[in-house]
């Protein structure tokens, strides 16, 4: 008998201090309303000197292990997705491992920036339907803020991001009508200079050098209009081939959760889907772009709230560097 994967335990963890939009004024050229106005943010949360994207997958991981009410020994894989890893290599899931205790177990590191928790989420989704595994944590996390440049060149790209991680807990059911009902994975790789960090690269002889520093080729870059124009198209194309290849519509949809890459991002995709805002899920305006791990963190949010009820079609969508898109279709 197959099994389908339900998500038995969920979790988020923000860094303790708190970036306003009055606190980004005193560093650049810019304003609260005009931050407000083009991206719905008001407040990011951004880690102290010696935070990684690890520490916050770690407290989120505890409070997904929590959540599922099983013993962080019963996990046998996991699953971390982070565009800012602690160090250039390795990646967070084994640094993950080692902080829970968890011995031996295998950990892979995904890296798909803002689609990486839909894509680890679909890869979790195999491993469980084929019986490889029966409890994997899967983290994402990111430490963005140490890598932003609060200037008025870089203004446009330092007011978007905050950091934060989030967690769930991944385990088979025999009920086929619950869990992942499906997962759908898009990219084109023609536009990866319009959203990328392209230093330090490998490719420079030697990889660090003064002059990769002084251009400031280290910096995250985005083309934003392109962006912007891209994301509205791609997000609503995921979520209608997950809903056609489930034979439902946008009507059965209980709760959009879209990547909150910029609320007027989530409210086009919305209106191109013909779905109630009332429905979608939006929490850009306290976290920021938290890539990776905003999906997560509005899921987790919406469960304890008690938003999202036993029984309701859930459908996750994400935009984000590569390009890369992507969407799930869960009954919860």
């Amino acid at each position: 008998m197959g099994y389908n994967t339900t998500i038995t335990g969920t979790g988020h963890f923000v860094p303790p201090r708190t970036v306003t939009n009055l606190d980004l004024e005193k560093l650049m050229d810019t304003s609260d309303e005009w931050i407000r106005q083009r991206s719905g943010i008001s407040t990011r949360h951004h880690a102290d000197p010696g935070t990684g994207a690890s520490d916050l997958a770690y407290e989120a991981a505890l409070k997904a292990i929590e959540s599922a009410g099983i013993d962080k020994t019963e996990i046998d894989f996991i699953i971390a997705a982070t565009l800012s890893p602690d160090h250039y290599f390795p990646g967070i899931g084994v640094i993950v491992q080692s902080k829970l205790g968890i011995k031996t177990i295998g950990a892979l590191d995904v890296r798909n920036q803002c689609s990486g928790f839909i894509y680890a989420l679909s890869a979790a989704d195999q491993y469980i339907r084929s019986g490889m595994y029966k409890k994997i944590l899967l983290v994402a996390a990111e430490v963005q803020s140490s890598n932003l440049e609060f200037t008025d060149e870089r203004r446009d790209v330092a007011v978007l991001f905050g950091d934060g991680g989030g967690a769930v807990i991944l385990e088979p059911t025999e009920d086929e009508g619950k869990g992942i009902l499906s997962t759908h994975l898009f990219s084109d790789g023609d536009h990866v200079q319009d959203l990328w960090m392209e230093a330090p690269s490998p490719k420079d002889k030697p990889t660090f050098s003064h002059e990769m520093i002084d251009s400031k080729r280290y910096c995250p870059r985005m083309n934003g209009r392109h962006v912007f124009v891209n994301a509205v198209e791609r997000m609503p194309e995921a979520v209608w081939a997950g809903l056609k290849h489930n034979g439902l519509s946008i009507e059965d949809v209980d709760h959009l959760i879209p990547h909150q890459a910029n609320d007027r991002i989530s409210l086009m995709v919305a209106n191109k889907l013909g779905i109630p805002v009332e429905k979608v899920i939006r929490n850009i305006d306290r976290f920021g772009n938290t890539t990776a791990a905003s999906i997560p963190i509005a899921l987790d949010e919406s469960l304890r709230e008690g938003r999202i009820k036993d029984g309701d079609l859930v459908v996750l969508t994400a935009f984000g560097s590569g390009f890369t898109w992507a969407s799930a279709v869960i009954r919860w």
